[in-house]
C-alpha cells in the first residue's frame, strides 16, 4: 500500500512536469529576455513553502551567473524592501498568488519601479494581474492524499526556476571556468583552481638533457621519464629549447643520421614556456591555442623547474 502510494505520488508530479513542459511558450521568453536586460539583481521572493522554492531559485541563479539573492515575503514588509532598487528584477513565487504578504509587496515595488514576474498557479489572482509576465506553475493534483501540502506545485515551480536558470546560462555564454569561480569548494571548482605547479612533472618524470647530448640517448631519456618530450637545458639549468617525439618523427625519415646527431641540432628553440603560479586552465588554453602538447615550467629568470604535458591535465580532469 505504502509503496503504491509512493509511486502514485510521483507519477502525479511527473505528469504536472510534463504538463509543465507543454504549456511553455511566448511568456517564458519573455521572462527570459526581461531578466537577461536587467541592470541590477533579480530578487525572488515568496512565504513558507513557495519561499523554500524561492530560495533555491536564487541560488541556482546566483550559481549560474545570474546576480540574485532570496528575499523573505514577510520580512520585505518589515524592512528588507530597502534592498531592492528600481534596477531590479522581482520574481515571486506563489500557488495562490493572494497571500497577504504579496499582496502588500506588490503596490510598493509598483512604487520602486521594479518588473514583476510571478511564478504562479493562479492566472486570476492578485499577484498575476498585477506582473509583468506571468509564468503558470498550477498543476491539476497536488500528490498530496488530502490535496492540501504544496507538492506537484512546488516542483513545478522549482523546475521552471530551474529551466530559467539554464537558458540565462546558455545565453550569457557562461563556461565550466565561471561556474568554478563561484564554487571554488566544490570538485570542479578545485580543479579549474589548480596551478601548474600543482601538476607539472618534476625530478625524475622531468627528462632535462645537455645540449651536447646525442639524440638517441635523449630518447632513452624520455623513455625512463614516461614522457613525450625532453627539455635541453645549459650548465646552470637555464632553458634552451625542447625535443619532442613529433620533434623525432618529423625528421627521421628525412635524416638518417639523427640518432647521433646532438641534440641542440634537432631541438626546437626558444619553445613557449609557462610559470608554476599559473593557473592549470590557462595552461590549458596555451596548448591549445599552439596546438602542442607540453609545456616547459620556468622561473622568473629562465630556469627550468618543470614540465607540464597534456597527459597531466587530463588527468587531473581539466580536459
Amino acid at each position: 500500500m505504502s509503496l503504491d502510494k509512493a509511486r502514485e505520488v510521483i507519477a502525479t508530479e511527473v505528469q504536472a512536469l510534463e504538463e509543465l513542459a507543454t504549456r511553455l511558450g511566448q511568456e517564458f521568453l519573455e521572462a527570459l529576455e526581461m531578466v537577461l536586460a536587467c541592470q541590477g539583481r533579480v530578487i525572488v521572493s515568496g512565504i513558507g513553502k513557495a519561499g523554500i522554492v524561492a530560495r533555491k531559485i536564487a541560488a541556482t541563479l546566483s550559481s549560474t551567473g545570474t546576480p540574485s539573492l532570496w528575499m523573505h515575503s514577510a520580512e520585505a514588509v518589515h524592512g528588507d524592501l530597502g534592498q531592492v532598487t528600481g534596477q531590479d528584477i522581482v520574481i515571486i513565487v506563489s500557488n495562490s498568488g493572494e497571500t497577504e504578504e504579496t499582496k502588500v509587496l506588490l503596490p510598493i515595488l509598483k512604487r520602486i519601479g521594479v518588473k514583476v514576474l510571478a511564478l504562479t498557479g493562479n492566472r486570476s489572482s492578485t499577484l498575476a494581474r498585477h506582473s509583468d509576465v506571468v509564468l503558470d506553475v498550477g498543476v491539476r493534483k497536488e500528490g498530496c492524499p488530502l490535496d492540501l501540502a504544496p507538492m506537484a506545485s512546488a516542483t513545478t515551480a522549482l523546475v521552471l526556476g530551474d529551466a530559467l536558470a539554464a537558458c540565462l546560462l546558455v545565453r550569457r555564454g557562461f563556461r565550466r571556468e565561471d561556474y568554478a569561480l563561484f564554487h571554488p569548494g566544490g570538485t570542479l571548482g578545485k580543479k579549474l583552481l589548480l596551478r601548474v605547479e600543482d601538476l607539472m612533472r618534476r625530478g625524475e618524470q622531468l627528462p632535462a638533457v645537455a645540449p651536447d647530448m646525442h639524440v638517441k640517448d635523449v630518447l632513452l631519456a624520455i623513455t625512463r621519464a614516461r614522457c613525450g618530450s625532453a627539455c635541453v637545458v645549459d650548465s646552470s639549468g637555464a632553458l634552451l629549447g625542447i625535443f619532442t617525439d613529433g620533434d623525432l618523427r618529423r625528421r627521421l625519415e628525412s635524416d638518417p643520421e639523427l640518432l647521433h646527431r646532438q641534440v641542440r641540432e634537432v631541438m626546437t628553440p626558444r619553445p613557449v614556456t609557462i610559470a608554476g603560479e599559473r593557473l592549470a586552465v590557462e595552461a590549458l588554453r596555451l596548448l591549445e591555442e599552439r596546438s602542442i602538447d607540453e609545456l616547459p615550467v620556468v622561473d622568473p629568470s629562465g630556469r627550468l623547474v618543470g614540465l607540464l604535458d597534456v597527459q597531466d591535465l587530463l588527468k587531473a580532469g581539466l580536459v
